[in-house]
């Protein structure tokens, strides 16, 4: 039994399903995006992690498993919310008890990295921060505002540049339909765009779903309407259309996704492109005569 205290639920990205997951903090220290379900339990309030108990997490874990880990994933929500200096204290504290460990990575909210400085960053990569997952969810600033993310365009393109300058991977996250209708080519083309401005190293997309209900996003964003299937495929060719990359990692796999797409962008654009459109003409022949204009 590995020697840390969770509190559920606890969430990593897909890629870090066979990393340690250490949390730092508990909660989201936003919590405030109405399209997010992920830290509203009331177990999950934002705090962080007393400082002594992770150093003894860390200790006790490495005495067990040190030869046996090999990446760690810093939890909860945005983990780089905490000042450098902790953060720096625990990167050592992995190099120390973990020495096995080749990649540490976190999520992180961009508002977090306008309080730190590039040589800041620049210390934490230089530290052992390899890897960092940023929910941008749209690169359009009616959109953001809609949904209450906290953030804008040039908040968002700011910190993916500050991670690429100190040589951290950035893995940057689109939510597909989170504009709803009305917002639906503006949230596609701006994403694009900022995707463009970034050359992130890996992007995904997911389709934005709601478990629980849409009642809190409706709170802020009124006339938001879900896309069908058919204008779900629509709003993505838009945003591949609308991409310019060198060498970024697309993944459209997530469980959410109706459409599974792999590739690297730009190399594989028109392919991607093509699948989409394959898949918009298969539903165009499905559809009657009437839905078709004709």
């Amino acid at each position: 039994m590995i020697p840390i205290r969770y509190v559920e639920p606890v969430f990593r990205p897909p890629s870090e399903a066979e990393s340690l997951i250490l949390p730092v903090t508990d909660g989201c220290s936003w919590n405030k995006c109405t399209f997010c379900e992920m830290y509203t339990a009331p177990q999950k309030a934002f705090r962080a992690r007393d400082e002594a108990e992770v150093l003894e997490s860390l200790r006790l874990t490495g005495e067990r498993y040190g030869e046996q880990i090999r990446r760690v994933f810093l939890a909860d929500g945005d983990a780089l919310v905490l000042p450098t200096r902790r953060l720096l204290t625990v990167l050592d504290a992995i190099r120390t008890h973990l020495p096995a460990v080749r990649r540490i990575s976190s999520y992180c909210l961009p508002r977090n990295l306008r309080r730190k400085s590039q040589q800041e960053i620049d210390e934490l990569a230089a530290a052992g921060l390899k890897m960092v997952y940023v929910g941008a969810e749209s690169g359009d600033d009616a959109v953001l505002a809609a949904v209450h993310k906290g953030e804008t365009f040039e908040t968002t393109r700011e910190a993916l540049d500050k991670l690429g300058a100190a040589g951290i991977t950035r893995s940057v996250m689109l939510l597909n339909g989170l504009g709803g209708r009305a917002l639906s080519a503006q949230h596609a083309a701006h994403s694009a765009r900022l995707i463009n401005a970034t050359q992130p190293e890996y992007l995904a997309t997911l389709v934005v779903s709601f478990p629980q209900g849409e009642a809190r996003l409706r709170a802020g964003f009124p006339g938001w309407e879900p896309l069908s299937q058919h204008e779900l495929f629509v709003e993505m060719e838009t945003l591949l259309r609308g991409l310019e990359l060198k060498r970024t990692v697309f993944r459209s796999d997530h469980a959410s996704n109706w459409l599974v797409l792999k590739g690297t962008l730009g190399a594989d654009k028109e392919k991607l492109l093509a699948q989409v459109r394959q898949a918009l003409s298969g539903q165009a022949a499905l559809r009657p005569a009437w839905a078709r204009g004709l």
